[in-house]
């Protein structure tokens, strides 16, 4: 197992701006690589999608590419995967289908602690269709989601329940196997947002055995866009309008006009980046993208405990987030001093940590932090300790 961070590095043309950035879980930076693939697909001869010409099977490769990526990043079946223009878009679709069969006296659940485009969409649906909406909370000093915050709340009457993967501010990790096969044990169905999970965890879709899951991939050092994944028998039973002449075959039933076909090649070249970050991994894709992120964890442990340390050392400081199993992700703030001062102060030192609620709405609010939030620093695979000292050296020189 090999990660040599200053090898990782050299694949960043941003971090040549001298730019240290703990603004990842908002969306990384994006290795050359992943740049390129962009650039040739919208280049190469392209068509409409088909087999008969060269720029009509161009167009295919780069639709079946993306969808054979993604099914090696989470081990699931590339038929079950689904493009979108965003993690939001794909959430408030599905939501709208999934509400078409209920109605009053189902239970939908959703958590406190989940950014909100994995809760107002199912909301609103649960809400147009005369649903009840139960809330599972989480603990304000642990930042814990224990897995009975949500079985307590099942009942027969329940139809559907939205989890994160990892929050996207406090970055708890609850224990999503074990919340699905509880509430597939009162025959609701679980989706997971992996959204901040991916970028720091591999993700095995099957051994997890939620019905849905899914990711950014701006958050994977990919273009902005989004991907769904169901299994896709699943996807089969689920009825989409389309236009007259689209096709109505899964996936391609939950995905509108034509697709961007650069941008699916951008993902794959992610995936691939991500499946050699330890340069000394073989095996199949699906093996080394394993083999990568283990040597991440690995590599990001010790340097998260390094910048909590640091910055729970500063005067003043209040940090949000405590859970036992989280990602490297830190939310704190300072008695007295404006967050988005100092957010400020730090960007002209060139250092990204950036001020806000981050569509942590919920529990923003809950931490008493209101719409304004908090600071957030994560770390990424481009993060060294010299960033750490630069952020609190900035910091330091404000309080």
């Amino acid at each position: 197992m090999a990660f040599d961070v200053n090898r990782i590095r050299k694949e960043f043309p941003s971090l040549d701006s001298g730019i240290a950035f703990f603004d990842g879980p908002g969306g990384s930076q994006v290795p050359k690589s992943v740049g390129e693939a962009i650039a040739k697909a919208i280049t190469q001869p392209t068509s409409n999608r088909n087999t008969v010409t060269i720029s009509e099977q161009n167009a295919e490769d780069c639709v079946q590419g993306y969808r054979n990526a993604v099914a090696d990043l989470l081990n699931c079946d590339p038929k079950g995967v689904i493009y979108g223009r965003s993690w939001t878009q794909l959430t408030y679709d599905i939501s709208r289908n999934l509400a078409k069969s209920w109605g009053p006296g189902d239970e939908i659940i959703v958590t406190r602690i989940d950014h909100d485009s994995n809760i107002r969409p199912w909301v609103q649906a649960a809400e147009s269709k005369g649903a009840t909406v139960k809330w599972a909370e989480f603990d304000v000093e642990t930042a814990e989601l224990p897995v009975e915050a949500i079985t307590s709340l099942l009942t027969s009457k329940t139809k559907f329940v939205a989890c994160t993967g990892a929050a996207n501010t406090l970055g708890t990790r609850p224990d999503i196997a074990a919340i699905a096969k509880a509430v597939h044990s009162v025959g609701a169905l679980f989706l997971v947002d992996a959204v901040h999970l991916t970028p720091h965890a591999a993700i095995d879709f099957k051994a997890i055995g939620a019905d849905f899951i899914g990711f950014s991939s701006y958050k994977i050092f990919g273009p902005h866009c989004g991907t769904m994944v169901a299994d896709p028998a699943l996807l089969d039973s689920i009825k989409n309008d389309k236009l007259a002449p689209s096709t109505t075959v899964v996936p391609e039933r939950f995905e509108f006009g034509t697709l961007p076909y650069e941008i699916m090649a951008g993902v794959t070249a992610s995936i691939d980046f991500i499946a050699g970050m330890d340069h000394e991994a073989t095996g199949s894709r699906r093996e080394r993208i394993v083999k990568s992120m283990k040597a991440l964890e690995d590599y990001e442990h010790p340097l998260f405990e390094y910048m909590e340390a640091q910055i729970k050392a500063l005067p003043g400081v209040k940090t949000y987030g405590h859970a036992k199993h989280r990602t490297p992700t830190l939310y704190f703030s300072f008695e007295g001093k404006n967050g988005v001062d100092i957010y400020k102060s730090l960007a002209s030192a060139k250092v990204n940590a950036p001020c806000h609620n981050f569509y942590a709405f919920e529990a923003s609010h809950k931490l008493g932090l209101g719409d304004g939030g908090a600071l957030r620093a994560g770390l990424a695979p481009y993060s060294i300790k010299e960033d750490i000292d630069r952020l609190v050296a900035g910091i330091q020189s404000i309080l």
